[in-house]
């Protein structure tokens, strides 16, 4: 009997093409031991009384702002930046990028959150510049949302140096939630080179100096390592203090800041709550599938297996239905803001696809694996 071409975690249904998964006794991966360690190890009351350690030493510069909080708007920043205001008594600066082909949603969620009484600055990266890297990462790297998520990072750390802020306090670190790199569970602070090469999968923005001037990607380049050394940055996840659960999050969203979520369910998957401000989310998570296999449906279904929410045979049954969804709603309107032809497109996608995974059908790519 021949092998099967996926190998999938034996508790959630995580395949081990997943970037840095590691599996352990049993079959489970390491995001599931991670998910029983938080329930059976894990001192939380000792890692609160840790984060009010570093919030008395943090606290207090001459901006008036103790914190730094990456927004959007979306089920996860609404929760950081309740817990740093009125969990910890925080002055907290929320700082949020615009994305790309912007959801009205979206931002109906982000002014819900800064109305219910929140500075927040907005920072718009160059349209234009953002475009051209949209499109040549789609084609270079087969990721176009790298075009936003380079800025999310380095304008953070810009107005943290600018504002004289040392703090800077994410969400979640997927590497651990979720299944990658697991030694930062035990250490609460990221450093300049784990933001370039894990979650920005070492693409360094100084390449588009091939295209753009230093001026015109100001809201691209990150600070040197100097810059980042010299600004004292303590760059922490929230997930190392806090029991992370986004549903949990979603339902704090919610109650607090009346956060909305979509009509009908997100392409491909069951939820409607999760990563609600732009389209081109939609076309990351298809790129992920084509790449390694798997989709936003197995994301989410895999959470909710560790959550408990989700037995592991309905798990698979949703993926099953839902993972291969390719983008049809919003493929208009990628080809518009790229300024691509549809065969210019097609041609991107057929080239990040896994030839040892998909065949390539008039439908489009059809898996030659079976999920189980």
């Amino acid at each position: 009997m021949a092998e099967p071409l996926m190998r999938y975690c034996s508790n959630c249904v995580m395949p081990a093409t997943r970037p840095r998964i590691t599996f352990h006794e049993g079959g489970i991966c390491n995001a599931c031991l991670w998910a029983r360690e938080k329930k059976t190890i894990v001192d939380w009351e000792a890692r609160w009384t840790e984060l009010e350690k570093y919030a008395d030493e943090l606290r207090g510069n001459a901006s008036g702002f103790d914190v730094i909080v990456p927004v959007s708007g979306g089920k996860d920043s609404c929760y950081v930046a309740y817990r740093m205001k009125h969990d910890l008594g925080l002055h907290p600066l929320l700082v949020h990028i615009e994305p790309p082909l912007p959801f009205e949603l979206g931002n109906r969620n982000l002014e819900k959150l800064i109305a219910a009484g929140y500075d927040c600055i907005k920072v718009a990266p160059n349209p234009a510049v953002m475009r051209k890297i949209a499109k040549r990462e789609l084609i270079e790297f087969g990721d176009p949302l790298l075009c936003w998520m380079i800025p999310v990072r380095a304008v953070l750390f810009r107005i943290a140096i600018q504002f004289g802020i040392r703090w800077i306090m994410w969400g979640e670190d997927g590497e651990v939630e979720y299944g990658g790199l697991s030694h930062s569970k035990s250490n609460p602070i990221h450093d300049r080179e784990y933001e370039l090469r894990y979650l920005l999968s070492g693409n360094d923005p100084r390449k588009y100096l091939d295209e753009f001037s230093a001026e015109q990607l100001k809201f691209w380049l990150l600070p040197t390592q100097e810059e980042y050394e010299k600004a004292g940055i303590v760059n922490m996840h929230m997930n190392y203090f806090d029991s992370w659960d986004p549903y949990r999050n979603y339902i704090v969203a919610k109650e607090k800041f009346g956060m909305e979520e979509k009509k009908g369910r997100n392409v491909g998957t069951y939820t409607n709550f999760a990563q609600t401000d732009s389209a081109l989310f939609d076309l990351h998570c298809y790129l992920m599938y084509l790449k390694f296999g798997f989709g936003r449906c197995t994301a989410d279904a895999c959470i909710d297996v560790r959550r408990g929410a989700l037995d592991r045979e309905q798990a698979v049954e949703l993926i099953k239905k839902y993972d291969n969804a390719y983008p049809e709603p919003f493929v208009d309107m990628y080809l518009d803001y790229m300024q691509m032809t549809n065969d210019e497109f097609q041609a991107a996608l057929d080239k990040h696809a896994n030839k040892k995974l998909f065949s390539k059908t008039n439908a489009g790519w059809a898996p030659m694996f079976e999920v189980q």
